[in-house]
């Protein structure tokens, strides 16, 4: 039987975020640094000294990645862009110029140095507010330092979520409004995806959104609309934990503090009411679960 229960966790952070998500550890500065996309903000907190930072974003920012070069790389609604804090934000690539419907949305930088996107239908009206979603035409593309962009999968996905690389070349992927994740097979030498397995399907808690991978090579899920917990699976998509969250809406994850063993959770309080909001204040925080693993280093955008 899996473990189930409660692990020390506590507000780190009360960011108020519509839509906390791509939340990294930048340990050349001992900083997180992640977005709120509906907020249009990038956040830096320093979880010793408590110091935080906003930026504001000139659009939806969707993921955020460190550079080689300095500075991040930054997915907005549309395009992919480099970005320094207090500096504005220098286009880079659109990964989908051909289909305007779409917006990008998970985000994040692979071991190899690319930069890995997915896109889904824009379910965003340009205030923020909930817009329908009417067909699944989100993707995975490859961008790699000189700006080349890869298409790597069909454009058949609704809400794309959660990138994942396991020590066995298996990329790992979600759907969310399908409750399900994916292992791919993954080529370093063609840089191609193949043999699609679902290896977590119709998951009771919540649904599948963003994801980290530890130093054990398995995979802290959070699991949203409702399902306030993390999930924590391997690579084959069993069950090893479920860790109870206080936010109903965990969104994603990642492990920092100097020795990467802090898990650090955004969460978000799109579409709450008021009501639920003034019963659950906590809503849209930065979470940190002390001692829950050990995290892998983030990797560097090879630009």
């Amino acid at each position: 039987m899996p473990w189930e229960g409660s692990l020390q966790t506590s507000i780190q952070f009360a960011a108020q975020d519509i839509v906390g998500e791509s939340v990294i550890w930048a340990a050349h500065e001992q900083a997180l640094y992640w977005v709120d996309i509906v907020g249009k903000r990038i956040h830096r907190l320093e979880p010793e000294s408590g110091r935080h930072d906003a930026w504001p974003a000139p659009d939806f920012p969707t993921s955020i990645g460190l550079r080689e070069n300095g500075g991040f790389i930054v997915g907005l609604c549309r395009e992919v862009c480099f970005w320094c804090p207090d500096s504005a934000f220098e286009p880079f690539v659109v990964p989908e110029p051909d289909l305007p419907e779409n917006r990008l949305n998970e985000g994040r930088v692979a071991p190899d140095g690319s930069f890995w996107v997915s896109t889904m239908q824009n379910n965003l009206n340009p205030d923020g507010t909930p817009r329908e979603m009417t067909g699944r035409s989100g993707a995975i593309y490859r961008i790699d330092a000189d700006g080349s962009v890869m298409q790597l999968t069909p454009r058949e996905y609704g809400i794309t979520n959660t990138m994942g690389w396991t020590g066995g070349n298996r990329f790992l992927f979600a759907d969310t409004p399908q409750n399900e994740i994916y292992s791919f097979a993954y080529d370093p030498q063609t840089k191609r995806l193949s043999d699609r397995r679902t290896i977590v399907k119709g998951f009771a808690r919540g649904l599948p959104d963003g994801s980290c991978m530890d130093a054990e090579d398995t995979l802290w899920n959070c699991r949203v609309v409702g399902g306030a917990s993390i999930a924590r699976f391997t690579p084959r998509g069993e069950l090893l934990a479920l860790v109870e969250l206080p936010v109903s809406w965990p969104t994603s994850c990642t492990f920092g503090g100097p020795d990467l063993s802090t898990l650090y959770v955004t969460s978000a309080r799109f579409t709450m009411t008021p009501d639920h909001l003034a019963a659950h204040p906590i809503e849209g925080s930065l979470l940190a679960i002390a001692d829950a693993g050990v995290g892998i280093s983030e990797p560097k955008f090879a630009g």
